[in-house]
């Protein structure tokens, strides 16, 4: 084999190493015993323990299950919301010629540049005034309004693949133009769908700063920010903190695996169309 044939495959076993020594870390701590985590922590679980799982579910201010109903809601809310609403203003953007429409979409596209923390002060000052702070509420309409730039720029994108003339059939046809997105047009865009609730679930699943600051450490947590709360000021509990990042990993990846096979598809759909 040449020198170039036998370093990629190198290459690509160190980046892998490299990727999995976090995961082996938490997998590995979460079937040990406390005090084996702290002198040890990257010898094998022998012999493996659930009690670190055990105490995670059956603690006596049900962190987890609370984090974990709290994250399900604001995810599936803001998921649900933006996927519909992304899909259908990327219609619009995408098959509107206007001066208008091409305003929008060069000015939703710059949402894209903005990092949420330059703007997390003056959103909470905003849902103060509308009295929405430290409520879960407040929490899905910031990620709606933040968010819903990636998803029109998935969709207007994955758009330009799908003819008018199934749109312009259906309207002779004596369809109007909800009925013709939602029964023509909205089945169609499955795999742009696939890969926008895939990122965007996973971003706000994951996100822990907003439901930090809008929900506020006494009124309301998320499955990160009840991380946060399970290391104490002086001292934390290792078999706890590894076992909740090991079950909050878990509905993320599910939600993952059953929409993976789509996902490609979205994110390269309209890359070959202008």
């Amino acid at each position: 084999m040449d020198r170039p044939g036998l370093l990629r495959p190198v290459a690509a076993l160190i980046v892998g190493a490299v990727f999995f020594v976090p995961l082996y870390v938490v997998l590995a701590n979460v079937f040990k015993v406390g005090p084996r985590i702290s002198t040890d922590p990257m010898g094998l679980p022998l012999p493996p323990t659930v009690d670190n799982l055990v105490r995670v579910m059956s603690r006596p201010d049900r962190l987890f299950w609370v984090s974990l109903t709290n994250s399900v809601v604001i995810t599936t809310a803001s998921v649900l919301v933006l996927t519909v609403l992304s899909a259908m203003l990327g219609h619009y953007l995408a098959r509107s010629r206007s001066r208008w429409a091409r305003a929008a979409t060069v000015l939703l596209l710059c949402g894209l540049m903005i990092p949420p923390q330059v703007i997390l002060l003056p959103i909470t000052e905003v849902l103060d005034t509308l009295g929405m702070m430290t409520t879960i509420q407040g929490l899905i309409l910031f990620n709606v309004g933040y968010y819903i730039p990636f998803g029109v720029f998935v969709f207007s994108g994955f758009m330009r693949q799908i003819p008018r003339e199934l749109e312009e059939a259906a309207a002779i046809d004596g369809a109007s133009r909800f009925q013709t997105f939602w029964r023509i047009v909205f089945p169609l865009l499955r795999p742009a769908s696939a890969s926008v609730m895939i990122f965007l679930g996973v971003w706000i699943w994951n996100d822990f700063l907003n439901p930090l600051i809008i929900l506020g450490p006494g009124k309301g947590t998320t499955i990160t920010t009840g991380i946060y709360r399970a290391i104490g000021q002086y001292q934390a509990d290792f078999g706890t903190v590894f076992a909740l990042m090991f079950l909050a990993t878990m509905p993320v990846l599910i939600f993952y695996l059953a929409l993976q096979r789509n996902f490609v598809k979205g994110l390269t759909g309209g890359a070959t169309k202008g």
